[in-house]
C-alpha cells in the first residue's frame, strides 16, 4: 500500500509492502531516508501516529514504535502541543560522500566468578556454523583469492557488512566505504593515524572511558583530552571547550556507564562536527544487544559525512575470530587503507570469505538472536540479585550490552571493595579503571563509587555466587574502614 500526506508542499511518499518484511522497517527507513535527502525538511510536522497508521493500514503501535526509534536516534523532535516533527540537522548529516546509491538490505560457589567487561559468552561461540562456513569458503573461493588481499579487504565481505549496517545499525555505507581490519583496536590506529595526516591532532575521549584509547591516541601522534559523561552521555558542551576536533565515543551502550547518547546530544554533536570540521569515531560496540526496544541507529546513518563507525565481531561472535571494519567518508578511506598497507598484510581471506559466508545465509542473525535472550535472562537475574543484596536502584545501564553499573554506598572505596573482593574469588573491576590515565576533568561530574559488572561470559548460578559475595565484600570493606585494627584479626568469610 502507498499513500501520500500533503505538507503544504509537494506531496511525500510512503508505502509499505506486506510481503517485504516488517513493515515498522519499511516506515522507518523510508522516513530516514526522506530526512537525509532533505524531502522532509526541518521543522515540518509528520501525521499523528493514529492518522498515518490509518492511511497505511497498519497498527497505531507501529507507527508509534517508528516514531520513538527516530526521536531517539535524533532525526525526529517532539513537543507537547506541537505534535512530531523533523528535526534540525546540519547539512552534512544528509552527505552520502559517495555517488554511488545506497539501498537498505535486507559457576557454583567453589568456582572464581569473573564479571569482566566486554567477554561475549564464549561457551555458546556457534562453532559448528563458523567449521561449515570455512569449510564452505574453502570450495568456493577462487584460487586467486588465496593471494594477498584487495588492500581494503574483501569486496565480498565489504559488502555483507555494509548491508548488515543498513539493516541493521540504520546506516548507509556501501562498500566502498568500508575496510577491513583485524578487530577494532587496528581499526583504530590506522584510522587515527590517517586522521594525524590530515591535520587532526587533539582527539577527546569519553572519561569515564574505555581503557587504553588515550594511549593508543597518543602512540599515532594525536594529544588526548577527557570530556566528561553525565547520564546523556558525553557532554558536547565541554567538548565544545576541549579544543578537540575528534572524538571517540561509544553512544549505543556507553563504556563503562551504559547510558546511551541521548536525542539532543546526538544532534548537538553533529552540529559541533559540522562547527569544527571535525569527525566523530563511532566505536559501535554492543549494540545489537538491546532489550527494552529495537536498538538506536548507529550515527553514521545520521551523518556519513562527519562519522567513522568502527565495529567487530569480537564481542558478538569471539575476540579470536579477530575480524573488524571501519566505515569511513570518502576523503578518509584511501588513508586508513595506506596505514593497513604499511602497517598489516591484511585479515586472513578464507576468515574474510567464512564471515560473508556467516552472515548472509542468516546463520549470524540466528546467533544474535539466540544470544540476546540469553544475556536478557542474564541481566534479569543480575538485577533480582543486585535489588535482593544492595536494595533497588543501585544498578545503571540494563537496557542494552553484556554490562552494567552497581552504585556502591556513597561512603564505600571501589578499589577496596574489589580487591577484598578478588580474595573472595570474584573478578570485578571498579569504575575508576575506566577513568582518563592522565587524571580526569576536575570539573566534570562526580561519579558515586561503582562496580562495573560485565555479566556476558558468566552463568546464572555464577551471578548469584558473585553478588552475594559482592555484598560480604561491601560490609567487610565497611567495617575495616571504621575499625582496622578490630578487623584485621577478624577470619575470613567466604
Amino acid at each position: 500500500m502507498a499513500v501520500q500526506w500533503s505538507r503544504g508542499g509537494p506531496d511525500l511518499l510512503v508505502a509499505v509492502d506486506r510481503g517485504a518484511g516488517a513493515l515498522g522497517a519499511q516506515i522507518q527507513d523510508q522516513l530516514r531516508t526522506a530526512i537525509r535527502d532533505a524531502r522532509l525538511g526541518a521543522g515540518e510536522r509528520l501525521p499523528s501516529s493514529r492518522r498515518l497508521a490509518e492511511l497505511l493500514g497498519v497498527g497505531r503501535g507501529t507507527v508509534v514504535d517508528v516514531y520513538q526509534q527516530l526521536l531517539a536516534e535524533g532525526y525526529l523532535e517532539a513537543a507537547v502541543g506541537s505534535g512530531t516533527r523533523v528535526a534540525s540537522i546540519p547539512s552534512s548529516a544528509a552527505a552520502t560522500g559517495h555517488d554511488e546509491g545506497v539501498h537498505p538490505v535486507r559457576p557454583g560457589s567453589a568456582r572464581p566468578v569473573d564479571f569482566e567487561y566486554g567477554v561475549p559468552d564464549l561457551r555458546t561461540v556457534p562453532l559448528t556454523d563458523w567449521s561449515w562456513a570455512v569449510s564452505k569458503a574453502t570450495q568456493t573461493l577462487p584460487t586467486a583469492a588465496l593471494g594477498d588481499e584487495d588492500l581494503p579487504g574483501s569486496r565480498h565481505l565489504r559488502e555483507v557488512v555494509t548491508a548488515y549496517h543498513r539493516r541493521v545499525r540504520a546506516g548507509c555505507a556501501t562498500a566502498r566505504d568500508a575496510v577491513v581490519v583485524s578487530g577494532f583496536r587496528q581499526g583504530l590506529t590506522f584510522t587515527l593515524a590517517a586522521l594525524a595526516r590530515h591535520g587532526l591532532r587533539r582527539i577527546a575521549l569519553e572519561d569515564p572511558g574505555p581503557r587504553d584509547h588515550d594511549l593508543i591516541a597518543r602512540r599515532a601522534g594525536l594529544e588526548a583530552v577527557p570530556v566528561p559523561v553525565d547520564g546523556s552521555g558525553v557532554d558536547v558542551g565541554r567538548l565544545r571547550e576541549s579544543g578537540a576536533r575528534v572524538v571517540l565515543l561509544t553512544p549505543a551502550h556507553q563504556c563503562p556507564t551504559g547510558v546511551a547518547l541521548s536525542p539532543s546530544r546526538r544532534r548537538d554533536l553533529i552540529a559541533w562536527a559540522d562547527e569544527v570540521d571535525g569527525v566523530i569515531l563511532e566505536d559501535d560496540y554492543d549494540a545489537e544487544f538491546r532489550y527494552d526496544r529495537q536498538p538506536v541507529g548507529s550515527l553514521q546513518g545520521l551523518s556519513p559525512a562527519r562519522v567513522i563507525a568502527l565495529g567487530s565481531v569480537s564481542k558478538t561472535l569471539a575476540p579470536a575470530i579477530r575480524l573488524g571494519w571501519v566505515l569511513a567518508p570518502a576523503r578518509f578511506v584511501a588513508g586508513i587503507i595506506e596505514e593497513k598497507r604499511l602497517g598489516s598484510r591484511g585479515a586472513p581471506g578464507l576468515d574474510q570469505e567464512a564471515l560473508a559466508l556467516l552472515m548472509e545465509t542468516g546463520r549470524f542473525d540466528r546467533h544474535l538472536r539466540r544470544m540476546r535472550e540469553i544475556y536478557r535472562g542474564r541481566r534479569d537475574v543480575l538485577a533480582a540479585e543486585v535489588d535482593r543484596a544492595f536494595g533497588p536502584g543501585r544498578l545503571r545501564g540494563l537496557a542494552a550490552g553484556c554490562h552494567a553499573l552497581l552504585q556502591l554506598p556513597d561512603r564505600s572505596s571501589e578499589r577496596a571493595v574489589a580487591a577484598t573482593a578478588a580474595t573472595m574469588g570474584v573478578r570485578v573491576n571498579p569504575l575508576g579503571h575506566y577513568r582518563f590515565a592522565g587524571g580526569g576533568d576536575p570539573e566534570g561530574p562526580r561519579h558515586a563509587p561503582a562496580l562495573v559488572l560485565g555479566f556476558g561470559n558468566v552463568d546464572e548460578q555464577q551471578i548469584r555466587s558473585g553478588i552475594g559475595t559482592l555484598a560480604r565484600a561491601v560490609e567487610r570493606q565497611a567495617d575495616e574502614a571504621e575499625d582496622p585494627d578490630a578487623t584485621a584479626a577478624r577470619p575470613a568469610r567466604s
